[in-house]
């Protein structure tokens, strides 16, 4: 199994997507961030079914990154639940998942 992790967030809206995504790119928690035109939620919250317009991310990172990224995305969210889900890279181009562990390992 690889080290790379690929993981899904979801944010408010396509400002707050940029402004994590650069934030965990320039603190070496992501190697890059895909933040995707926004979809609409269906989601049940405090007990209804709701519906709203947000943006979401796709982050690459490491295992050993992971708890890091995670804790800096909740800081950066304005979600009090926000969705931050981990996926193992199973495999992929050697190339660019040398490139991801390069990325996020931390400067001297």
């Amino acid at each position: 199994m690889m080290d790379a992790l690929w993981v899904y967030v979801t944010v408010a809206d396509r400002k707050e997507a940029l402004k994590i995504g650069r934030t965990v790119v320039d603190e070496r928690l992501a190697a890059c961030a895909n933040i995707p035109q926004g979809h609409t939620a269906i989601f049940r919250w405090s007990g209804r079914i709701e519906q709203a317009e947000e943006a979401s991310l796709i982050l690459k990172t490491t295992t050993g990154r992971f708890e890091a990224l995670r804790q800096r995305v909740r800081d950066l969210s304005s979600y009090n639940n926000p969705c931050i889900l981990a996926l193992p890279v199973e495999t992929g181009d050697h190339d660019f998942l040398d490139w991801i562990v390069e990325q996020v390992r931390p400067r001297e």
